[in-house]
């Protein structure tokens, strides 16, 4: 498609102005967000069992399914030509999918006992996955990324409202309740990742200082909805995730936008004030590492805490990987007690502060609770490559997009993924394979948005 087409200046900013026959694919993206950034538990579902493993479709799967097939029919409509630009993304993820797919199917997985769940979960995986490739294939021109991105910062703002009344002791939506961390109606993960988006749009703007950034007249809402959100949702990780993309995208914008002292200072106020926040929210969890890690006082703990618990885990995961570093030991085989009871005793004297209960055992299958090191553990060096190489070269895109885009409007736009993907990825790190939640929903949507913005790039003029 033309770069006219790609990067429209029309200046009309109603809604009915964005939407007519080539933004049906974006719209109905856009419509499949609410579906696809909400918990399962407020989801109905229509559940099929197969021996003794269930398969629950929910409302997200067919948004998901109506997203696929819009991209199907766009590219009937239009062609494949978006897809061209992504390839050194599309490469590393088909090749990723593969080796998990042989992860599952190998034979100590078949023997499983529950290797149908595992399969289930693979499946789901796969299936999310799926919305990466979809997305450049629906978000072709300006419009369309506005459609999207107007979604993404309005379903953000509502998320952000509900976890406001819980903070204000409403007990609508609950999902978990870990200290002052609240959920929404995703779960603290995914509030976090739906938060990072519309924060990464708000950091954007701030830089740029142009109203040809993305949904630009929203600012306030996309500030006011991901920063908060990011605090509520109260993620250590999360926030740190955010310094980091900050940085990248003032680094990224330097050259072509020139940020200013004042919006330098904008941005790094709004990065201490979500690491504030977050502290004040995580002051007991951080104060509990602390005391862990032997800095501050000495005394005992009493209960499961965060950060000691997620080390232990890790130690075990990595101990797993050790054993079997090239191959691993199958998908979400780390979580079983046949594997990581041999481990569970030299964690103990690894660890001897560590209450009980933060151990894995048989009927608290903890999980490694850390994506890498899951993937290290479950699908050995060859799986961590290739899911590391998978998200440099979305990271990669998302930068060419923001340095070589061929408007203002799309560089913008470039910078918004390159910080939130930042920030996911560091999210991942507090989370281990769990497929089908908001969480993997966020970033395959970056990805997506990656290949878009990498195709601007190489069909303009």
């Amino acid at each position: 498609m033309a770069a006219e087409a790609l990067d429209s200046t029309r200046s009309s900013s109603s809604l009915a102005s964005l939407v007519d026959r080539d933004s049906v694919g974006a719209l109905v993206l856009t419509l499949s967000l609410p579906f696809l950034f909400m918990h399962e538990r407020f989801q109905p579902e229509l559940a099929a069992s197969f021996g003794s493993t269930s398969v629950e479709v929910r409302l997200a799967d067919w948004a998901l399914l109506a997203v696929v097939v819009a991209a199907t029919v766009a590219t009937v409509r239009l062609g494949t030509r978006p897809l061209a630009a992504g390839r050194i993304l599309w490469i590393p993820g088909a090749l990723l999918l593969a080796w998990l797919a042989f992860a599952v199917l190998r034979p100590a997985s078949l023997d499983d006992g529950r290797f149908g769940d595992h399969l289930v979960s693979y499946a789901k995986f796969v299936e999310y996955a799926l919305l990466a490739v979809a997305v450049p294939l629906v978000v072709r021109r300006r419009g369309d990324l506005t459609l999207v991105l107007l979604g993404i910062v309005l379903w953000s703002a509502v998320a952000t409202a509900v976890a406001l009344l819980q903070l204000l002791g409403s007990d609508i939506f609950s999902v978990s309740t870990s200290g002052w961390r609240y959920s929404s109606f995703l779960g603290r993960h995914d509030l976090a990742a739906l938060s990072a988006l519309a924060a990464s749009l708000a950091a954007a703007r701030i830089v740029t200082g142009r109203s040809e950034v993305p949904v630009a007249r929203l600012f306030p809402v996309a500030a006011a909805a991901g920063l908060l959100g990011l605090v509520l949702a109260g993620s250590v990780a999360a926030a740190g995730g955010f310094a980091i993309g900050a940085l990248c995208l003032w680094l990224a914008a330097r050259r072509r936008f020139e940020p200013s002292r004042r919006q330098t200072g904008a941005l790094v106020a709004v990065v201490l004030a979500v690491a504030l926040g977050v502290t004040m929210i995580r002051s007991e969890a951080l104060d509990d590492f602390l005391r862990f890690v032997g800095l501050h006082g000495d005394d005992t703990a009493q209960g499961v805490e965060t950060y000691s618990q997620r080390t232990v885990l890790a130690y075990i995961g990595l101990r797993i990987a050790q054993d079997s570093p090239l191959v691993g030991v199958g998908w979400q085989r780390s979580s079983r007690p046949e594997v990581f009871e041999a481990y569970v005793d030299d964690a103990r004297r690894r660890f001897p502060d560590v209450v009980e209960l933060a151990f894995p055992a048989e009927g608290r299958e903890w999980g490694v609770q850390n994506l890498y090191v899951q993937v290290l553990a479950d699908a050995g060096v060859i799986g961590l490559a290739l899911l590391l190489l998978t998200g440099v070269a979305g990271s990669v895109l998302a930068w060419r997009a923001a340095a070589r885009a061929p408007t203002p409007w799309r560089a913008g736009a470039g910078l918004v993924v390159v910080c939130a993907l930042l920030t996911l990825a560091a999210e991942w790190a507090s989370l281990g394979i769990v497929a089908g939640i908001p969480l993997q929903a966020a970033t395959c949507l970056l990805l997506g948005l990656a290949a878009a913005g990498a195709a601007a790039v190489e069909n303009a003029p």
